[in-house]
């Protein structure tokens, strides 16, 4: 039965726009989401919570098969992410959770534990996933493919606004580095580096606004769908 639900894979880099073309684009089919960089946002924050090193892959690996979060979208609103009952949203967009993450991501027991989360996440009537390995990894079946790229520039000034708006004193310049090296560490890691699917769509939303992407997508979904 979950292998027949259908799924849309958004990836790409930070920034790229993939968390809110991915939501919209839930809400506008009426699919379940999936935000796979918040599960490992999520996992840093509790472990830095806990006094847990990033690279203690085992304490980290058992944590995150401990760890319960529930993704709840509400029109016209960014997806709410839930621990329990705890609304964790807005500590998980903060740079240092960020980094952090990035460096949790590399550690194969953590991203094998988190795996069956994933995967528990492919309902009916549909799933749109967004990440780093979905099309690649943990959904390699998935109707629809799709990698978004944008230049590391408007991707910096993309999340300077983002945390701005949200009330994050934050630095344009250092934004960029951080970008860029996560970035690198993110396409040369070991596990699940950071790559387009050989059958995803690839799309640089640079020039795009946010709709134009989700428009864009709905139609490929469509061609692909009519296929099949």
């Amino acid at each position: 039965m979950t292998a027949s639900v259908p799924v849309v894979a958004v990836d790409g880099p930070s920034g790229s726009g993939k968390g809110t073309v991915g939501q919209l684009l839930a809400t506008r089919l009426g699919w379940h989401f999936l935000d796979s960089g918040a599960l490992y946002r999520a996992l840093a924050l509790i472990a830095g919570e806990q006094g847990i090193d990033t690279g203690d892959a085992d304490a980290l690996a058992d944590l995150a098969g401990r760890m319960e979060l529930h993704f709840r979208l509400e029109p016209g609103q960014s997806a709410r992410v839930l621990l329990g009952k705890r609304d964790i949203g807005d500590q998980l967009r903060t740079e240092t959770v960020g980094e952090a993450a990035s460096r949790i991501a590399a550690l194969s027991p953590v991203r094998r534990a988190l795996l069956h989360k994933q995967h528990a996440l492919r309902r009916p009537p549909g799933l749109v996933a967004d990440g780093r390995d979905m099309g690649t990894v943990v959904f390699p079946d998935a109707t629809l493919k799709v990698y978004l790229t944008a230049s590391p520039e408007v991707r910096a000034e993309r999340r300077y606004k983002q945390l701005k708006d949200k009330g994050f004193d934050v630095n344009l310049a250092q934004l960029l580095d951080e970008i860029r090296e996560r970035d690198a560490r993110d396409a040369k890691r070991a596990a699940s580096p950071l790559k387009p699917a050989a059958d995803a769509y690839i799309l640089d939303t640079s020039l795009l606004g946010i709709s134009e992407v989700v428009d864009r997508i709905e139609d490929w979904l469509h061609e692909r769908s009519a296929t099949r």
